[in-house]
């Protein structure tokens, strides 16, 4: 796929999917986003670049540890996205957090100008996440730090067959190298190869949890990547889908919902001086 046909795939697929990020996705990625946040030491008073914040799931935890004194720009590809956090920011009345339309292939900021760059769970949708890294990178702050989360390999995401069944039913193509950065030492790699330093890397597993099976499905097919495809779906044709899924993730089921495994990748490093 043509990188600025991918970046429209994605920037309207997380439109779409934006009302039901937060229901299906909030519970599920707390304990891993958790570890990205303790691995960034946050302090009060620094500034912050959430990048792919989509509806603030990181960027609420972040207000929180650098305190009032602190800032945080959250920046996502998706409008609606962007939307979203602002009202949810703004009900809660947090005023130290700005949020802004942005590429982060592409960052509107002028060099080393945040302590602290983070991006969770957005790397792998990009068509140059290297080039993202590096654009973090170069606004990093010498001295600071820099942090990612992303998938890890496919065969230890219990979710993972949610590909291939949206596949089948419509030409999607979404990310086809969707779990390529959380394989072998992949992400570590291209935060060196982008100046990055002391890097470090970390391989976990989480059990993402599901009360029902429409809990489940909201949070695979509307929530997450596939949800512009699935747009296309009609009735029948999402009744197939929805079956199939449910049966795929039957190995994980808990007697009263569902416990689905899902792995992570933690890579950080500092930048220079």
């Amino acid at each position: 796929m043509k990188p600025d046909l991918q970046r429209r795939v994605q920037r309207y697929g997380w439109d779409y999917s934006s009302p039901y990020y937060q229901k299906g996705w909030e519970r599920q990625l707390r304990p891993a986003q958790q570890k990205l946040i303790e691995e960034i030491d946050l302090q009060l008073g620094k500034k912050v670049l959430d990048i792919s914040c989509g509806t603030g799931l990181v960027t609420y935890p972040i207000a929180k540890a650098v305190g009032v004194e602190g800032e945080i720009i959250g920046i996502d590809l998706s409008e609606k996205m962007i939307e979203k956090a602002r009202n949810i920011f703004n009900d809660r009345e947090i005023k130290n957090v700005e949020f802004r339309h942005m590429d982060a292939e592409e960052l509107d900021f002028e060099d080393a100008c945040f302590d602290i760059g983070v991006n969770s769970l957005g790397l792998m949708y990009y068509p140059n996440p290297d080039k993202a890294i590096q654009e973090m990178h170069r606004v990093t702050k010498p001295g600071g730090r820099a942090a990612a989360l992303v998938w890890g390999r496919r065969k230890a995401c219990g979710w993972a067959a949610i590909f291939p069944i949206v596949d089948r039913r419509v030409e999607s193509d979404v990310c086809p190298l969707f779990f390529q950065l959380g394989t072998g030492d992949t992400l570590a790699q291209e935060f060196k190869d982008a100046g990055f330093v002391d890097i470090e890397s970390e391989r976990f597993e989480v059990l993402l949890p599901y009360e029902t099976d429409e809990e489940a499905l909201i949070s695979a097919f509307q929530g997450g990547a596939v949800a512009l495809a699935y747009r296309k779906f009609d009735e029948q044709t999402k009744e197939g889908a929805h079956a199939e899924y449910i049966e795929s993730i039957q190995p994980f089921s808990s007697g009263t919902g569902y416990e689905i495994p899902g792995e992570f990748v933690i890579v950080s490093g500092n930048k220079s001086g």
